[in-house]
């Protein structure tokens, strides 16, 4: 503002007047002096400058951009004048205008650095960003200690690629100062961007621990190991982040999704209803209610929930989608094709792909029904875990396996054995989709039996030893000690008697036949068979968890090696240990039921128990089923599925080459 020395003496005297009224809390009288005091002849730039700020501060932008643009006109160099009318311009939503104000000569001559600092600001604001980078790089030229600044050169870097001096900036700004959580951020977000993944982890678990009560570090590290596939260390960032910040939105619904896949049934309930009670309207909070509710065959509450949503006022699509849910599980088939016409494809996009595929599939529509998997599989496919490289990863392992079991490698086996403290388990093996799920309910009907359904304790003793090729090693205390591990594991999930029979079903065990026979030298193995193609087309056709094994069933080709791959382990596993095993045939249980479980039951040593053939009842009162059968146990008997690919035989033609030897091996045919 023009200096008082330089006014005339009406401007001095009105500024001094108005000044005082405006320091009074009398802003109308401040404005109205000032303003007759113009019309008068004063000082145009001194009153206009005093107008433009006095109308600021009663809410007026209109009014004081007009003032202060007159004043910037008469004194373009004036810092203070600028200043004022860049930030009343900022405040109208007029970026671009302010930054015309904010030039590079003026940011640049201005030592008090305001003008520069609003400069990148804007520039940064307006997506240029080398300009705002110039403009931060001339601030921190002369106050190397702006942290600020600093922190906005980083952001500014960044978006122009250059993550290292982003990097450079953003560690500088946390440096000056360590109290700012969000530089923190930055810096994860910029060495994400930058392809540093250690150095991200650092950070934010560095950040997690200085802010003990802040939350959005730990969301940022738990995307970071969702991205990695570290499952268990993800799950613990969320659980610490809910606790931190329970009223957040966001991290319930995130959390109700981890409880979810790791069977916390009642969890992940309570964490949706949160959300519903939150934000009422988030519609991924209903259908993961559903999908719950579903899981756990608890078709009862569709319709409560689908009025709880409607009266909430939630998105017709999102509505449309739990309809689709409810009418497949009721059987209607086409009602649920036209609720799922009306979901916008952003929603539940693999679940809607999915969910279609069912549908035109009961219908008998294979062409459709084909086109809607593979949607769903091509969907995902772009998930950020990349799935198809970490299936390819695990096909390698199981390759590396196989060539490792040969007579050289079981003769290089310790001798020693021990003498079991408790009955050996019996391992319930089988490819995915061959009938596992009905099995194992039925044995759950069984009083004598207690069923693991797809639970850790062999995975968890595998891993403390030390894997495959740690098995050769293992003495007398070293076989005592995995058995104790795993009935300790065991027993976390499921106090077991001893006098009950132990019945451990996961697919893929198919897998870890050395491992047992190590083990449990007296185990004995039921294997499920199905015809190949059937139960392939039913792995594509199943919406599984991306973990590294069921990702192989995102394409055919490679579900196809999958399959080959895996029954290589089995049947060279098989040459080299006596194990004992009975077979069961999926299209002959469905056939006759009561005919293959009686043998089954003879086997195992049961007493016979006709109850145990109430599948349907023992699948009611089991609560969560984990496997993608969930639904159809609970169904009676049915045998659609007995044949199915023959529907689908166009789609399979390239994978029958593969499939073709074990197709003969297990009695089927093409």
């Amino acid at each position: 503002m023009t200096t008082a020395s330089m006014l005339d003496p009406l401007t001095v005297d009105v500024l001094r007047r108005a000044m005082g009224a405006a320091q009074g809390g009398d802003m109308p009288r401040a404005i109205q002096l000032a303003g007759d005091a113009l019309l008068q002849g004063g000082d145009t730039v001194a009153l206009n400058a005093f107008l433009g700020m006095a109308r600021a501060r009663i809410g007026d932008p209109v009014g004081a951009i007009r003032h202060l643009r007159e004043a910037h006109r008469g004194r373009p160099d004036d810092a203070t004048i600028a200043c004022n009318l860049i930030s009343a311009l900022i405040d109208s939503g007029e970026l671009a205008g302010a930054l015309d104000i904010a030039t590079r000569e003026l940011s640049f001559s201005d030592p008090t650095l305001r003008i520069a600092r609003y400069r990148g600001f804007l520039a940064q604001s307006l997506e240029n960003f080398a300009e705002a980078a110039e403009a931060y790089e001339y601030v921190i030229a002369r106050a190397p200690n702006d942290f600020e600044s600093f922190n906005n050169l980083g952001n500014a870097r960044s978006a122009l690629g250059d993550f290292d001096g982003s990097v450079a900036a953003l560690q500088r700004a946390v440096e000056l100062d360590p109290s700012a959580p969000p530089t923190r951020l930055n810096l994860a977000s910029v060495l994400r961007a930058a392809g540093r993944p250690a150095e991200v982890e650092s950070v934010l678990r560095t950040a997690a621990k200085d802010f003990p009560q802040d939350a959005r570090s730990l969301r940022e590290l738990y995307i970071e190991l969702k991205r990695d596939g570290r499952q268990d260390e993800a799950w613990w960032a969320i659980e610490e982040a809910v606790t931190r910040d329970p009223d957040d939105a966001d991290l319930q619904l995130k959390y109700g999704v981890e409880c979810g896949l790791i069977q916390r049934v009642d969890d992940a309930e309570r964490a949706y209803r949160k959300v519903v009670a939150l934000e009422p309207q988030q519609m991924d909070a209903y259908a993961g209610l559903a999908i719950q509710y579903e899981h756990t065959n608890r078709e009862e509450e569709f319709a409560p929930l689908i009025a709880l949503a409607e009266a909430n006022g939630v998105d017709r699509g999102a509505l449309e989608f739990l309809r689709a849910m409810e009418h497949r599980r009721a059987g209607r088939f086409e009602e649920g094709l036209k609720s799922l016409t009306m979901v916008p494809p952003e929603f539940e996009p693999e679940r809607s792909a999915h969910l279609r595929g069912t549908l035109l599939d009961r219908l008998g529509r294979s062409d459709e029904a084909f086109a809607a998997f593979a949607e769903t599989s091509r969907l995902h496919q772009g998930n950020p875990v990349d799935p198809i490289s970490r299936a390819a990863d695990f096909r390698a392992e199981i390759r590396q396996e196989v060539a490792l079991l040969t007579p050289a490698w079981r003769t290089s086996w310790s001798r020693e054995t021990v003498v079991p403290e408790r009955p050996d388990p019996v391992f319930l093996v089988g490819f995915p989709r061959s009938g596992t799920t009905l099995l194992d309910t039925i044995l759950m009907g069984h009083p004598d039996t207690v069923v693991l359904e797809e639970k850790p304790p062999l995975s968890l003793t595998d891993k403390a030893i030390g894997g495959l090729a740690a098995i050769p090693t293992l003495d007398a205390l070293g076989i005592a000690d995995a058995r104790r591990h795993y009935f300790d594991e065991v027993n976390k999930i499921q106090e077991v008697e001893t006098s009950s029979l132990l019945i451990d079903k996961s697919p893929l065990f198919l897998h870890k036949v050395p491992l047992i026979q190590r083990l449990f030298p007296n185990a004995r193995f039921i294997l499920a068979l199905r015809h190949p193609c059937d139960v392939l087309l039913s792995c594509f056709m199943s919406n599984f968890r991306l973990n590294p094994a069921m990702s192989n069933f995102l394409r055919l080709d490679d579900a196809a090696e999958f399959y080959d791959l895996t029954f290589q382990h089995w049947e060279r596993s098989r040459a080299l240990f006596p194990i004992n095993v009975h077979t069961i045939f999926y299209e002959r249980l469905i056939d006759d039921v009561e005919g293959e479980v009686r043998p089954l039951f003879d086997f195992l040593g049961l007493e016979w128990h006709a109850d145990a053939l109430d599948h349907q009842r023992t699948a009611k009162k089991r609560g969560l089923i984990t496997t993608a059968s969930y639904s159809q146990v609970t169904e009676p008997i049915y045998k659609r599925a007995a044949g199915r690919w023959e529907r689908y035989r166009p789609h399979l033609e390239l994978i029958l080459p593969v499939l073709e030897p074990w197709i003969a091996k297990f009695g089927y045919s093409l």
